[in-house]
């Protein structure tokens, strides 16, 4: 019923294309098989959390979406906000970090601290290598990865936003990328 009543939107002009957020992957290849079945619109999108503290998305979803050519929207590429650089060995979360709000830590997908730390040191390396910051160096690395089309970003204030935004525009090399995803 959903996917019949999406795609009359689409024959309709009310939308251009569908997405799903957040499905696993039999719940997508379900929902796309559906759709070809009956000849209707197909999900082109598909809102996902991915960063590189957060990478099971690479397990079954981005193979599937490689091969479906369904693009990838993805939601908090910073990891929660732990990819900011605020976040470093032997030091207490900034007072202003929402990873001090229970209802975040609670909620949100959980990280082993050494395994975050070696992400960031990993990040540290790269960002003093291209002149960038972490974050910026964070965005670009998911922003280069198959399947990925956009990235949704949650920027508090007007300076993380220009900030962030200057996350592209400019590429990481093949070493940068690897020594990113050896960490």
């Amino acid at each position: 019923e959903t996917l019949n009543t999406l795609d009359k939107f689409v024959r309709e002009g009310k939308i251009r294309y569908i997405a799903a957020s957040n499905f696993s992957g039999w719940h997508l290849m379900k929902s796309l098989s559906v759709s070809e079945r009956y000849g209707w619109s197909r999900y082109v999108g598909h809102q996902v959390y991915y960063s590189l503290v957060g990478r099971d998305y690479e397990w079954e979803l981005m193979p599937l979406a490689a091969e479906q050519g369904v693009g990838a929207l993805v939601w908090s590429p910073l990891g929660w906000g732990r990819l900011t650089g605020k976040i470093r060995r032997g030091q207490p979360i900034p007072e202003t970090s929402r990873l001090n709000s229970k209802q975040v830590t609670d909620a949100g997908p959980q990280v082993p601290k050494e395994y975050l730390y070696k992400v960031v040191d990993a990040l540290d390396e790269v960002a003093a290598e291209t002149g960038k910051t972490v974050p910026q160096v964070a965005l670009n690395w998911v922003l280069r990865r198959p399947t990925v089309s956009t990235i949704i970003i949650g920027a508090r204030t007007e300076t993380q936003l220009r900030q962030n935004l200057e996350g592209v525009g400019w590429e990481l090399s093949a070493d940068q990328i690897a020594k990113l995803d050896a960490a």
